[in-house]
C-alpha cells in the first residue's frame, strides 16, 4: 500500500515538501522548521499549504501554539518519513557504490567527553572526507537520547551502558577513571574506589553521568556541604579548581589526564586492578542510521584514541565498568 501511494503521488509532489512536513511535525513551529530546512518561513508555509491542497488533507492545526499535526496528518507524515528515509538511503547506497563518504551527519556529544575527544579525530575526518558535512552539538545525555529518537540527531557519543532497548550502542573505548588530588591529599594510596567512601569527594553537577558513575563506583553517601557554600561544578576545570582550593579528591578520565599540564600530572594516581573505567559508545537509532558514515567515524575515533589509552593493553577481566543510575 505504501509503494502504491508513493508511486501515485510522488510525480506531483516533491521530496522537499515531504522534508518540510517532517520537520514541521518534529519541531511544531513553522519558524523552527524553516530554520532547520534552511528556507524562509514564508517559503515553507507556502509549500506545506500547496501539499495540503494537493492531498486535500489538512496536515497541521495552525490555530494552536505549538503547531500540532492533525489526526489525519499523522498517518501521512509517517509515510513522508519513510519516503524521506528511503531517499537518503538511496544516496547513501550510491555513495557506498562510489566508495565515497559524503552527506551530512549531526552528532551530540556529552561535555565530559567532548573536550578531550573532538579535537583528536575531527581534523582527520575533515581532511579525509571533504564531502562529509559534520555538525556537532554538546548536550547532556537525556537531551541527546531525546533528539536521536526525534531524528534531530543522527548519532550520540556518550557514556554507556544505558537502559535503552530501542537504541543501538557501539562501544568505542574504555577510559580509566583516575584519582585527582593536590599533593597534601595524595600521600595516601587508594587501591579501590570504595576506599574513597570516607574522603571528601568533589562531583560534577547532580544528574551528570560521570557523577552518577563515581557515586556508584565509590558507594558514596551524601555528605553535608560547607555550611555557607554550596556549589556543583559542570566542567572539569571548575571541578579541579574546587579540589585545589577546598582540598578533597575527585575522579577524572584518562584523556583529561593526558591533556593536563605536566605540573598537574603528579596529582593523579591510579587504582589497582580491576581498574574502574567509563565505557564510551556511539548511540543511534538503527532504522534511520547513516551506517556507512557511522562506521567511518567509528574507525577514525578508534584509530585516534585507542593507542593513547592504557586500557588498550589491559585484559577485559581487569576492567570494572562504571554504571549509571542508582
Amino acid at each position: 500500500m505504501f509503494f502504491i501511494f508513493a508511486i501515485d503521488k510522488i510525480y506531483r509532489m516533491n521530496l522537499q515538501q515531504l522534508e518540510y512536513i517532517v520537520a514541521l511535525d518534529q519541531h511544531r513551529s513553522f519558524s523552527k522548521a524553516a530554520e532547520v530546512c534552511c528556507v524562509t518561513q514564508a517559503t515553507l508555509s507556502t509549500m506545506v499549504k500547496k501539499l495540503e491542497e494537493e492531498l486535500n488533507v489538512v496536515l497541521f492545526d495552525r490555530k494552536v501554539n505549538p503547531t500540532l499535526t492533525t489526526d489525519a496528518g499523522k498517518e501521512l507524515v509517517d509515510l513522508a518519513k519513510e519516503i524521506v528515509f528511503l531517499s537518503r538511503l538511496m544516496k547513501q547506497t550510491a555513495s557506498q557504490i562510489n566508495d565515497t563518504i559524503s552527506g551530512k551527519i549531526s552528532i551530540g556529544v556529552i561535555p565530559t567527553i567532548a573536550g578531550n575527544l573532538l579535537h583528536r579525530f575531527l581534523p582527520m575526518v575533515q581532511q579525509k572526507y571533504p564531502l562529509l558535512e559534520v555538525h556537532v552539538f554538546e548536550y547532556h545525555t537525556q537531551t541527546i537520547l531525546q533528539k536521536i529518537r526525534s531524528n534531530e540527531l543522527d548519532l550520540g557519543i556518550l557514556s554507556t551502558p544505558l537502559p535503552n532497548l530501542d537504541l543501538e550502542e557501539r562501544v568505542l573505548y574504555y577510559e580509566k577513571l583516575m584519582i585527582y588530588g593536590p599533593p597534601q591529599t595524595k600521600p595516601k594510596q587508594y587501591s579501590s574506589p570504595t576506599d574513597l567512601q570516607t574522603e571528601s569527594v568533589w562531583l560534577l553537577e547532580e544528574g551528570n553521568c560521570l557523577s552518577d558513575q563515581v557515586i556508584n563506583l565509590c558507594a558514596l553517601k551524601p555528605k553535608k556541604s560547607l555550611n555557607n557554600f554550596h556549589f556543583k561544578p559542570n566542567t572539569f576545570e571548575s571541578l579541579v579548581n574546587m579540589v585545589h582550593h577546598f582540598e578533597g579528591l575527585t575522579l577524572l578520565p584518562e584523556l583529561y589526564f593526558i591533556d593536563s599540564p605536566q605540573e598537574r600530572k603528579s596529582f593523579f594516581q591510579q587504582f589497582n586492578p580491576p581498574h574502574p573505567v567509563r565505557e564510551v559508545s556511539m548511540v543511534f537509532h538503527r532504522p534511520f542510521a547513516k551506517l556507512r558514515i557511522i562506521q567511518a567515524l567509528e574507525n577514525e575515533i578508534q584509530a585516534a584514541i585507542l593507542p593513547l589509552l592504557s586500557t588498550s593493553k589491559v585484559k577485559n577481566s581487569d576492567l570494572m565498568i562504571a554504571q549509571m543510575g542508582s
